[in-house]
């Protein structure tokens, strides 16, 4: 009898470890269906991304040009050429000439001795004429458009060499000899800049309370003639500006942009140049030059676009490709 009591309470222990393997079988089974469930929505899931803020045009939104360095009678006629039929079909309503757009070499440039008899031929005169009329032609092509004309180091060798003279002359009252010998042979008189309604940054004058001579501020961008031709000079720019800037002076085309803590993302642009490439007083020296000029697409508010448009070989193709896109 006691036999038959241990068998019947083992086949009841059976009886129930099944119905709790059972009861745990289907409570697993129903977290199985959660679970399931649960990643079934997370497929059906989609992250959503912020909708597209699109920049809209105003009537106030224009081009701006940004001329590099030309140095007058050493134009590169080509990459001249290129240029200036670009600035036909972009109606610039602003352009910003960065200086040396005079060479102001032969007796001006006192700090470089002639070492061919072919740069013998240089004259002021020539320098002169030529800027003349890549103004004249510029202007033609963009009438109504405002002019900035930084002046650059090489239209400071103008007033080193008025100065220079009068010391050695040994005229009684030296600022007056040096600023009638300026009178003669400076900037806005020998491009007639103030007939031509062309406004003028002298080097040895400050603008728009910056820190440095002949260097503006047009909305959000800073223009100057260049302190650096170092080999990471964009890097120079955009750090002692802590803003963004546009300069010349070094003829690369160069650009470099840093995040800041307090001024966001800002950045420092070199169009490269509209001269030549490779002139006699470099000797055998290989230039890193390179022909361009810079365009900024300017919206109301002062924010701007810049693109450092380049001319190879005499020949720009960003007129063209912007046609196909558009």
């Amino acid at each position: 009898m006691a036999n038959l009591k241990r068998e019947i309470n083992k086949d009841q222990a059976k009886a129930d470890e099944i119905k709790s393997l059972k009861a745990r079988v289907k409570s697993q089974g129903k977290l199985l269906d959660q679970y399931e469930k649960q990643i079934e929505e997370v497929r059906k899931a989609k992250y959503k991304l912020p909708k597209s803020r699109k920049a809209r045009s105003s009537k106030a939104d224009y081009v701006r040009v940004v001329i590099p360095d030309t140095h007058g009678c050493y134009a590169d006629k080509e990459a001249m050429r290129a240029f200036l039929d670009d600035v036909k079909h972009l109606k610039p309503k602003e352009v910003v000439l960065l200086g040396d757009h005079l060479d102001c070499g032969g007796f001006l440039a006192q700090h470089h001795t002639m070492g061919y008899v072919s740069e013998a031929t240089y004259s002021y005169e020539m320098d002169c004429m030529a800027t003349n009329s890549f103004l004249d032609e510029l202007q033609e092509l963009c009438p109504g458009a405002d002019f900035h004309y930084l002046e650059g180091n090489h239209e400071r060798r103008i007033e080193k060499y008025c100065i220079t003279s009068a010391v050695r002359s040994g005229a009684p009252n030296i600022q007056r000899e040096a600023e009638h010998l300026r009178q003669l042979y400076a900037v806005e008189n020998v491009l007639s800049l103030d007939k031509r309604k062309i406004q003028l940054y002298r080097q040895g004058q400050f603008y728009h309370d910056l820190g440095i001579p002949a260097t503006i501020k047009l909305g959000r961008c800073h223009f100057t003639h260049g302190c650096s031709t170092s080999v990471n000079c964009a890097k120079v720019h955009v750090e002692r500006f802590n803003a963004n800037v546009c300069y010349g002076h070094s003829h690369r085309a160069d650009s470099y942009m840093i995040r800041t803590v307090s001024q966001g993302v800002i950045g420092a642009w070199n169009p490269g140049c509209l001269c030549v490439l490779q002139p006699l007083y470099l000797h055998q020296n290989v230039s890193n030059w390179s022909h361009g000029y810079g365009l900024q697409l300017v919206t109301s508010s002062g924010d701007f676009l810049h693109i450092n448009v380049p001319i190879i070989d005499g020949k720009s193709y960003f007129v063209s490709v912007a046609e196909r896109l558009s």
